[in-house]
């Protein structure tokens, strides 16, 4: 079970958004990934053991993605319906 979720919203590249997506997608601990419009073009949901944990997917598995531009970060600290 997940100690933490997060919120990433990402800038990315227009011509590999799909790509992007994809390969979002099969990272294990991105429960979510949503195509969005505005000022980001995708937002995920990630679920993780610890603010350690974040920063190591973030940085070597979502910042390495070839496309992604920019991310912003929230960490949820409660869940409403």
């Amino acid at each position: 079970m997940s100690d933490m979720k997060a919120l990433v919203s990402i800038v990315v590249d227009p011509e590999r958004s799909s790509e992007v997506c994809s390969q979002l997608s099969q990272i294990e601990e991105i429960r979510k990934v949503y195509e969005v419009t505005g000022q980001y073009d995708v937002v995920i949901e990630v679920e993780v053991g610890s603010i350690e944990e974040f920063r190591e997917i973030l940085n070597k598995k979502i910042l390495a993605i070839k496309g992604v531009k920019m991310t912003e970060s929230a960490i949820v600290l409660c869940e409403w319906k």
